[in-house]
């Protein structure tokens, strides 16, 4: 007797591959690109990691997205459960493409926590140079920053001796916050010498005055030298004067003010994190400190016109104090000319915002011409 065949319903033929999946306990997750999903990793092999995300295939990281994270994915393994990202929920080949960068810099983070917390050494590569230091790129795809008073001897203290070098250092400052990372050359070359900097800068009190040799100039400062005792036994310290901590009046081009080997007096303000911080206004006072009982309010004084601007002329009346003639009142025949002395009177003063409104004197109006 011939077997009967099973007949097959046409509702079954009519079935997908995705109701197959579904009637096997497969069940597919629609990805959306830059969705954030978790994931399973199931091989790593060949510069690229793939993940199964729930998709009709696995996710892949690779190419430029797996150097990014090659240190992070150095430290996983099979079926390690990572947050993952959708770059492409379907390319041209079919694949998912996905990013572990998030991931990876969480991971990272705490990496570096962990070595400015341990002093452990960490390998980094100088890349290019910044406002007196060297910009390195650190694992896990960082960037961040070893100062100039951060690097020893072996490169004598100049950041451009460390161009396209990989660098041994440590963490200095770790601040997820601000993005901020900072390495030290020195820590490692020269630790006892550091030391012994960190035991006499401890000595130093906010408000010391020192004579001082500038070693810098930069655009945004000068680094400078300075002579202290350690245990009887003559130390130099480095520091930085902020271009704001040079005047009270404002300094557009320090290399017309100052060159490298001037003698200078400068005060100490800050030593954070071992870090010397000075100033050279700060030896005279705030003029803004008394300003409301020097300048009360209608008194008549003369200044000199130091900028003519759209909005009016600014008046400078004493050092690091200017004053703003409105442009309103510069009508009628009134105006005046840049390098002019002109008598002016106090309309109001801002002593929070630093500004100061001005007046032209009734006398002074037939002696003046606007340029």
């Amino acid at each position: 007797m011939a077997k009967k065949e099973k007949k097959v319903k046409k509702s079954d033929a009519a079935l997908t591959m995705a109701d197959l999946l579904k009637m096997e306990g497969i069940q597919l997750t629609g990805l959306k690109k830059g969705q954030d999903v978790k994931g399973r990793i199931t091989a790593i092999k060949n510069k690229a990691i793939y993940i199964d995300v729930g998709g009709k295939t696995d996710a892949v990281v690779a190419g430029k997205e797996f150097e990014f994270v090659k240190d992070y994915v150095a430290d996983l393994k099979l079926n390690d459960e990572i947050e993952v990202q959708i770059k492409s929920p379907e390319n041209d080949k079919g694949q998912i493409l996905a990013s572990i960068r998030g991931a990876a810099s969480g991971y990272g983070w705490n990496y570096f926590k962990e070595k400015e917390k341990s002093g452990g050494e960490v390998t980094v590569f100088a890349k290019e140079l910044n406002r007196g230091g060297a910009v390195v790129v650190a694992p896990f795809g960082f960037f961040g920053f070893i100062p100039g008073s951060q690097i020893g001897g072996k490169y004598d203290g100049d950041p451009d001796k460390m161009m396209g070098k990989k660098i041994k250092t440590k963490v200095l400052e770790v601040d997820q916050a601000k993005n901020r990372l900072v390495f030290s050359e020195r820590l490692v070359s020269e630790p006892e010498k550091v030391g012994e900097e960190v035991g006499a800068i401890e000595n130093l009190a906010v408000g010391d005055v020192f004579d001082a040799d500038i070693v810098r100039v930069e655009p945004f400062g000068i680094f400078v030298r300075v002579n202290t005792d350690n245990k009887g036994a003559p130390l130099n310290l480095e520091g930085l004067v902020h271009i704001s901590e040079i005047s009270w009046e404002k300094v557009n081009d320090l290399s017309q003010m100052y060159r490298a080997k001037d003698k200078i007096k400068i005060k100490l303000i800050n030593k954070d994190d071992s870090r010397l911080q000075f100033s050279i206004k700060r030896l005279s006072d705030d003029p803004w400190s008394v300003i409301e009982e020097k300048y009360p309010k209608d008194k008549e004084v003369e200044g000199e016109v130091v900028r003519i601007a759209n909005f009016g002329a600014l008046v400078k009346l004493e050092t690091g104090v200017e004053g703003l003639i409105h442009i309103s009142k510069l009508t009628g025949g009134v105006s005046v000319k840049e390098g002019e002395k002109v008598q002016v009177y106090i309309e109001s003063i801002d002593v929070q915002k630093r500004k100061i409104s001005l007046g032209i004197v009734e006398t002074s109006k037939k002696n003046v011409i606007y340029k």
